[in-house]
């Protein structure tokens, strides 16, 4: 084991002090961070004036349940209508104390226009909150009339459906939303990075072999342990980074949404970004879907840069592979629509599609026994396709030339 961990080592050092790694770590997500918050930032000081606006209600009859729908997004000021009150507030506005002001006549009673006089238009948010309070508190006046008793916000969100599933417990329809949207991200980030970093181990195969300096480490260690050594240590950079993004992603939801929100009201919807943050259940499942679908992918990406010699023919040869990876995200969408169906569990349960599918599905309420067996079946996959990559790589890590044939290759795992 010593050997091994000697591999380990010099692998996991040798890629995390790589200026890429340093570079791909932290610095892209701060400046993916950096362009979204920004020009959020100078859009905010931009339109600090703009939340200073006035109400003008013609009707009598809206002015406050529009100013109480606008409250959060603007400074409002309610000024009653009067004789020569439109030239007054046009000298506010060309004096900057406001930013503009808002007309409620008998024309947004009858058809929820309004009109908006300013110097400039509103941000494109901002217009779109001016609209919806001026609808709702229209609709909500039009309803109190007739005497009905009716939640105005609820009924122009369009509504909802409570779902009872009488055959088998389910999530509740917000828990179960919230876990759809946490598998999809957590699916698809799985898929990238088992993609990424089985790519790695092969390519670090691929150099040593045509290099020829694997020659020469071959007769230190064994050609098992090289190839764990590299798994291993390719895993250990890939948790790694893996944590530091989740690290950054905390402290982004703790203290950088709090200060958007602060700059920005209307964005207020962000607060229920930790509702989709997944909790320590989900995240051990995804850390074990990590592990096991590495290391499955990873022995089978050794075994096919050990049967070739040149980065053209590994090209051409991982694709069945990463056919492997592509499949789940293929029919990721159909399995999320109805996670509970026979097509989502059997291609759950198959061990190469399972980091992919399963964790989304487990998210949605899957039964507890169909993630174990999950596993079980994943980590048995592990040991048999280890075998066989083993005796491949044993092989064909010091074999020149031609890409060995199928029958080859049957012959190198019976007789390596």
């Amino acid at each position: 084991m010593n050997s091994v961990l000697v591999v380990m080592r010099r692998e996991y050092l040798q890629r995390v002090r790589n200026r890429w790694f340093i570079l791909g770590t932290i610095a892209l997500p701060v400046f993916m961070i950096a362009v979204f918050a920004i020009p959020i930032f100078l859009e905010a000081r931009g339109e600090r004036a703009e939340r200073r606006i006035a109400v003008v209600d013609e009707t009598g009859r809206l002015a406050a349940a529009v100013v109480e729908r606008l409250e959060g997004s603007f400074d409002v000021d309610a000024v009653p209508y009067t004789d020569g009150v439109y030239e007054a507030l046009q000298s506010r506005v060309d004096e900057g104390e406001i930013a503009g002001f808002l007309v409620l006549d008998e024309g947004t009673l009858r058809e929820g226009r309004a009109t908006y006089q300013g110097d400039g238009r509103p941000g494109t948010v901002r217009r779109l909150r001016l609209q919806q309070a001026v609808t709702e508190a229209v609709v909500a006046h039009r309803l109190a009339e007739s005497g009905a008793d009716v939640d105005v916000a609820a009924l122009l969100a369009g509504g909802d459906i409570d779902w009872v599933n009488l055959s088998e417990e389910e999530p509740e329809g917000a828990e179960r939303a919230v876990g759809l949207v946490t598998g999809f991200v957590g699916s698809f980030f799985l898929y990238m990075i088992l993609l990424l970093y089985g790519v790695q181990v092969m390519r670090s195969v691929l150099e040593e072999k045509t290099t020829r300096i694997v020659e020469v480490i071959i007769s230190a260690v064994r050609p098992w342990q090289l190839m764990l050594g590299k798994i291993v240590g390719v895993g250990a950079v890939g948790l790694t980074q893996v944590g530091i993004w989740a690290l950054m992603a905390v402290l982004v939801a703790s203290f950088g949404l709090p200060a958007v929100i602060a700059a920005r009201p209307e964005m207020a919807q962000l607060e229920n970004v930790a509702e989709y943050l997944p909790g320590l259940a989900a995240l051990g499942a995804f850390l074990v879907f990590f592990v096991l679908g590495f290391f499955l992918y990873s022995a089978l990406y050794a075994a096919v840069a050990a049967m070739c010699s040149t980065e053209e023919e590994a090209q051409q040869t991982q694709v069945p592979v990463t056919m492997l990876l592509v499949v789940p995200i293929i029919v990721l969408s159909m399995v999320m629509e109805s996670p509970h169906s026979t097509f989502a569990v059997v291609m759950s349960l198959v061990p190469f599609f399972s980091p992919v599918l399963m964790f989304p599905r487990m998210l949605a309420g899957a039964p507890l026994w169909q993630v174990g067996l999950s596993f079980v079946l994943m980590a048995g996959t592990v040991v048999a396709v280890a075998w066989v990559a083993g005796r491949i790589y044993r092989v064909g890590i010091l074999m020149q030339g031609k890409r060995p044939t199928l029958p080859e290759l049957v012959r190198w795992v019976r007789e390596a």
